[in-house]
């Protein structure tokens, strides 16, 4: 019984870090290079989300927090919607 019993948690632990990993995603490491976004506000402005290509020239929009159109361009390229 305890032999089973350990089974049973054992794939029970590996379907739990399973769905964590899914549910997490791609890491994306932090370091110099690896931006996620890049904000130009002279002499034009853009920001640019370099994991979908998504640009915008509403540069103060995002800044403000309008970030819908940038998440809706990361769902539609993760979830293909």
């Amino acid at each position: 019984p305890q032999v089973l019993e350990a089974r049973l948690l054992e794939r029970q632990l590996v379907e739990q870090a399973q769905e964590r990993a899914r549910l997490k995603g791609d890491h994306v490491s932090a370091a110099w290079g690896n931006q996620i976004r890049s904000y130009v506000l002279h002499p034009y402005k853009m920001v640019k989300d370099h994991r979908t290509d998504y640009e915008t020239s509403d540069a103060e929009g995002v800044l403000d927090g309008e970030l819908d159109p940038l998440l809706r361009a990361y769902q539609k390229a993760t979830l293909g919607e």
